[in-house]
């Protein structure tokens, strides 16, 4: 339509408009395949304590790239966000342009020992706005540690599969499973961590991608599928 506007005062029968028409067509049908998808996150979405070229979300647009596939990866990682600052910011978040979401929220509210119930309903409140908009979600699950107590830690851990169920989403169940393949705690992959023992190094961020990757290239297959 933008094209029409733009070339509609010059008779179609003039070669230069058709010329420019074709031309246009041609850029919005690349510009539809295009995938945008936005990383939606805390610090380990962010890539906190890493150079700019080393973080999950440029690994990710560099294994993506190696795939041959189309898409641009946005970061919407902010460091220190719980899912409630993730909830407050969601709507915004999802600009038109934006496909698809990689949900990775909820580690600090496990840090800050936040009632699961509370995450849960955030949570919650993000895959609505999402479907809101026709946004496909990939929903990146998280696991607590045992420190909590074990209902804490099994109300918690059953956030992730039961909204991605009820939602009918996309689910990766652990962001860590690129270093943890059989669970446990980012402590225990301490070759794999920077020095606080929270966040991957860049050695561990290219494990995660590679692990998170298939899941991923799911989440923009559904796209692609959507608007066939």
């Amino acid at each position: 339509m933008m094209c029409l506007q733009k070339y509609g005062a010059l008779a179609l029968g003039n070669k230069v408009a058709i010329a420019a028409l074709l031309i246009c067509a041609a850029t919005g049908a690349a510009r539809a395949e295009t995938v945008t998808v936005l990383a939606f996150g805390d610090s380990l979405t962010q890539g906190y304590g890493l150079p700019d070229g080393d973080g999950f979300v440029p690994s990710l647009q560099a294994w993506l790239d190696d795939q041959g596939r189309e898409v641009t990866v946005i970061n919407g990682g902010v460091s220190g966000d719980t899912t409630a600052g993730g909830l407050s910011r969601v709507d915004w978040s999802l600009e038109p342009q934006v496909d698809a979401m990689i949900l990775t929220l909820g580690g600090n509210d496990m840090l800050r020992g936040l009632p699961p119930e509370m995450t849960r309903e955030n949570l919650d409140g993000i895959l609505e706005i999402a479907e809101g908009k026709g946004v496909e979600v990939l929903l990146v699950g998280l696991q607590a540690p045992g420190n909590y107590g074990p209902d804490y830690k099994a109300e918690f851990d059953a956030i992730f599969p039961d909204l991605a169920n009820e939602h009918e989403t996309l689910y990766a169940p652990s962001f860590f499973a690129g270093i943890l393949p059989d669970g446990g705690t980012p402590e225990q992959a301490a070759g794999m961590m920077q020095a606080d023992g929270i966040h991957p190094n860049a050695e561990g961020v290219d494990l995660i991608v590679e692990a998170l990757g298939p899941s991923v290239l799911e989440l923009v297959d559904a796209v692609d599928a959507g608007s066939d």
